[in-house]
């Protein structure tokens, strides 16, 4: 199999295991097929703006020129830190994208994916929010009505829980064993009144247990990108987060949106 085209981060499906698929130009090719099986990725100098399809010379953003970047709402430092949400102001860089994504119900979760981590996500982004760190485990904790209050939460939350991923042990599958269940208790005890203040909606939900496509996992991390590495080949041990696992390295697709790729399978 030979196909060529501009590259977006995979689509995920949740199943035992995680089904992953690579949008390339018009196609959408299915992953899991190749693992355990030689693949070959050949970068050919092209990047195109994930939003504009300008050709553009640098990424920013995962996939935006600098221009685009600088414009969209979804680059704004708000997307990073929602607790620096700044619409009530009237300097929302896209109020109806703002409307469309930000004023929707968001939730408030605990995960594993190398240790015990805070997060929030769009509530219509369970579970992909989850796969696409890579974590182990996952538990929804709250709802709120929008990013905003989410992102309010998380913060004061964050001064007792640890809201980054270690993608690197994550990778190595280097997991620390947690009660979620109980943290999520303690978390409704230690911050009640904050929960209170912000109206927000306790969740009894269950963990999910994810199980993604993986052979065999690394026990040393190299990382690859086509910028120095534009041919990239290898066999294929495994799919986790938005990173493929070769025996010669780890490469993050998502971290190369835009770029024009041709994959020999």
């Amino acid at each position: 199999m030979k196909v060529s085209g501009n590259i977006l981060k995979m689509k995920s499906t949740l199943e035992s295991p995680v089904q992953y698929k690579l949008p390339i130009g018009d196609e959408l090719i299915g992953m899991n097929e190749f693992i355990g099986k030689k693949i070959k990725l050949s970068f050919d100098g092209q990047i195109n703006c994930i939003s504009t399809g300008e050709k553009i010379s640098k990424s920013y953003n995962q996939g935006y020129s600098f221009r685009a970047s600088q414009k969209l709402a979804a680059c704004d430092i708000c997307i990073v830190k929602p607790e620096l949400c700044h619409f009530a102001d009237g300097t929302c860089r896209e109020p109806e994208w703002g409307e469309a994504n930000c004023f929707q119900p968001h939730i408030v979760y605990l995960s594993v994916s190398s240790h015990l981590k805070i997060g929030i996500t769009r509530e219509s982004q369970v579970p992909t929010r989850w796969i696409d760190q890579g974590a182990s485990f996952a538990l929804p904790i709250l709802r709120v009505e929008d990013r905003l209050t989410s992102g309010l939460i998380e913060k004061e939350i964050s001064k007792s829980l640890s809201d980054k991923t270690n993608w690197r042990k994550m990778l190595q599958n280097d997991v620390t064993e947690v009660d979620l269940e109980q943290e999520r208790e303690n978390i409704f005890e230690d911050f009640a009144d904050i929960l209170d203040h912000f109206e927000a909606e306790d969740l009894d939900e269950e963990v999910i247990e994810i199980e993604y496509p993986v052979n065999e996992y690394p026990t040393k991390i190299k990382s690859l990108g086509f910028d120095k590495n534009p041919v990239i080949e290898g066999v294929l041990n495994g799919i986790k987060g938005q990173y493929l696992i070769l025996d010669c390295g780890v490469l993050n697709m998502r971290k190369h949106q835009g770029y024009f790729i041709t994959l020999e399978a």
